[in-house]
């Protein structure tokens, strides 16, 4: 292997993904930037990523795709020879009129599924002969709606919850040499809540804010920064996920 780390995310064009290829970047990692449609936005991150001395390898792949989530694989170690850091943020969420069952579509149900629970075990299985070598670690996006009600849709919120699940039980199998936790954020700026609030966005995300003891929402900034704690300070943590969410939770 070669001696500088390398890292692979998942859904890393934008949001909570892009800021983890940067916060990678910055500790030193080459980093492996996947998409599945926002290719403009990928390039983008790996290029400030490279600005920041990074190698960096851009790959289109839906994580919901078995064969295409091997070769992604493959590419990866042929770019970089490791992978010492995994982090599965790839997600897609649902359409729906809130407490309204009907309006949900069950092709749609299906969809988050595939790319939330079967792409995260899908990845993580592909990623698991090159994270034994480097007694890597792996960090999944949950949500804090996998561990409590929201107004987010049902099936995102069941395949949050099913995340949950799937950290802790992959930590159980692939302990000794692989960690795996999760990151679980709350309401977070950016376009994601953006889609889910619509017009009323600023006003519940000030509320949320003002309720908050830190007195304001989550960053992306927020959960790259947990996320490389995890990876690099908290050796002897798997297993676990972790709330980030300024202490809303913990104060309603």
């Amino acid at each position: 292997m070669t001696s500088r780390k390398a890292a692979l995310v998942t859904g890393a064009a934008t949001g909570i993904g892009r800021s983890a290829v940067l916060a990678l970047a910055r500790a030193g990692y080459d980093v492996a930037v996947n998409y599945s449609s926002s290719e403009a936005a990928a390039r983008e991150t790996a290029s400030q990523a490279e600005k920041l001395g990074a190698k960096t390898l851009v790959i289109k792949c839906d994580v919901a795709d078995e064969r295409g989530v091997r070769a992604m694989l493959e590419s990866v170690k042929k770019a970089f020879g490791r992978l010492d850091v995994l982090i599965n943020n790839a997600g897609t969420t649902a359409s729906w009129k809130p407490r309204d069952l009907e309006t949900l579509s069950l092709e749609e149900w299906d969809r988050v599924f595939a790319v939330n629970v079967r792409g995260l075990f899908q990845v993580t299985r592909a990623a698991v002969p090159m994270l034994k070598e480097a007694k890597g670690c792996v960090v999944n996006t949950a949500s804090i709606v996998g561990l409590r009600p929201g107004p987010q849709p049902l099936p995102y919120a069941a395949s949050k919850a099913a995340v949950v699940n799937l950290t802790k039980t992959l930590a159980w199998n692939l302990g000794p040499e692989i960690r795996v936790n999760a990151v679980a954020p709350g309401w977070m700026e950016g376009d994601w809540m953006k889609r889910m609030l619509k017009d009323k966005y600023d006003e519940l995300m000030a509320k949320r804010a003002k309720s908050t003891p830190l007195k304001r929402v989550v960053t992306a900034d927020d959960v790259a920064e947990t996320m490389m704690s995890l990876i690099a300070s908290n050796r002897f943590v798997t297993g676990e996920v972790i709330v980030i969410d300024g202490g809303f939770t913990a104060s309603t």
